[in-house]
């Protein structure tokens, strides 16, 4: 009988040892509600609502040292963010990223929020204050890393910079899947004006938007890239801190930005940029000066009586005047004057309302310019603030 007592007990010793060893690879943590929902916020926008690959619907969570790393993929696009946290025992899990937020907003402002996962690592327990919860779990080892490889060009720019020139162009991006490679920003140097300016151009056709900044030290001669529109509207999220300063690295294929604790990582959209000044116009002569707010109010409000499907407002321009017409078959009619300098030949052009709002919108300075040319071509519009943005709009026939 001592025998099998002695067994039981080296059997049980072993277990123990087994159990320990588990309980040690598990991860525990604590830190504040706010820190947690702000990164979790940052990354895990990323996370498409649908996914046939249950990993990408989970957010990697990796405790170590002082601090608490996030990361989140589509992959093509990869965010990663580090917080401070308490860290009792380090390790690494992926729990569904959706719901995980959800959770923690809902959390009381100024709580401490626990996070530990279970011996098997198939769960991990979020627990503040009276609320408890439990998330299912995918290993660590299945998370894929967006290999970022080597980067050509790193260069620096404030934050206000780099989202100047994405607020003046990210409204132009085409939304058309068919021309892929019109789907983004398209950012280069050029050189203009005996100056090397880093420029961002986006179009879909119908409108082209150009915003010019000079050239920060270290971009020169870097690859002109298209960043696809998922990636620019989570930076343009991302750079709302002007003070700021943004680490940019690209190759041919990607770009990584670095953001305080933030680091993206994403997918370039491989194709050809068209050759875009060739539909910049040069000789339009006719100009016209327009106060810009009230210029954008009056083509709001003619164009509440347009259709969805043509929203279509015509601008007839005389010596002193400008008057925006509206045409509606089923609903009316409306017209509205505003006062304009020009002083050139009487003509009729139209354009799409939402397109002309859209450009307006982006204008800093008070009066806007349109350079035009006759009812058939392309306008040039620019801001009377500066040289860093222009606008080229196709018309309509009205």
């Amino acid at each position: 009988m001592p025998g099998i007592f002695a067994r039981n007990s080296r059997k049980s010793r072993s277990r123990s040892r087994i159990a320990q060893s588990k309980v040690a690879a598990s991860m525990r943590i604590t830190l504040e509600r706010s820190n947690l929902l702000k990164s979790l916020n940052h990354v895990h926008r990323v996370v498409e609502r649908r996914n046939t690959i249950p990993i990408l619907s989970n957010v990697l969570l990796k405790a170590d040292g002082q601090s608490l790393s996030m990361k989140a993929t589509d992959l093509d696009l990869e965010i990663t963010e580090a917080t401070p946290a308490n860290v009792e025992m380090a390790g690494a899990t992926t729990v569904p990223a959706h719901l995980l937020y959800e959770i923690v907003r809902k959390l009381s402002d100024g709580a401490e929020v626990l996070l530990s996962t279970s011996a098997d690592g198939a769960t991990m327990t979020v627990a503040s204050g009276r609320s408890k919860f439990s998330l299912q779990c995918l290993p660590e080892s299945d998370f894929p890393d967006l290999t970022a490889g080597s980067f050509s060009h790193a260069f620096k720019l404030k934050a206000s910079d780099l989202k100047m020139l994405i607020d003046r162009t990210q409204f132009a991006i085409s939304t058309e899947e068919t021309r892929y490679y019109l789907n983004g920003i398209y950012l280069h140097t050029i050189e203009a004006d005996g100056k090397l300016k880093l420029r961002a151009v986006a179009t879909d056709g119908h409108r082209l938007a150009r915003a010019d900044m000079e050239a920060p030290s270290g971009s020169e001669g870097m690859p002109g890239i298209i960043i696809p529109r998922k990636t620019v509207g989570e930076l343009q999220k991302l750079v709302d801190n002007p003070d700021l300063v943004v680490s940019l690295e690209v190759s041919d294929a990607k770009i990584r930005l670095t953001i305080g604790e933030i680091v993206m990582t994403s997918k370039l959209i491989d194709g050809t940029f068209p050759d875009y000044q060739r539909v910049i116009p040069t000789g339009n002569d006719k100009e016209m000066q327009v106060d810009c707010e009230s210029f954008a109010k009056a083509v709001d409000r003619v164009s509440t009586i347009s259709s969805e499907r043509g929203r279509a407002v015509k601008l007839s321009i005389a010596d002193g005047h400008l008057t925006l017409t509206v045409n509606n078959p089923d609903s009316g009619s409306a017209t509205e004057e505003v006062a304009v300098g020009y002083d050139s030949d009487a003509m009729e052009i139209g354009f799409n309302a939402k397109y002309l709002l859209d450009i307006t919108a982006q204008l800093s300075g008070e009066d806007a310019i349109f350079l035009l040319a006759d009812a058939g071509s392309p306008t040039l519009i620019r801001d009377t603030a500066g040289d860093d943005a222009l606008y080229v709009l196709m018309p309509m026939r009205v």
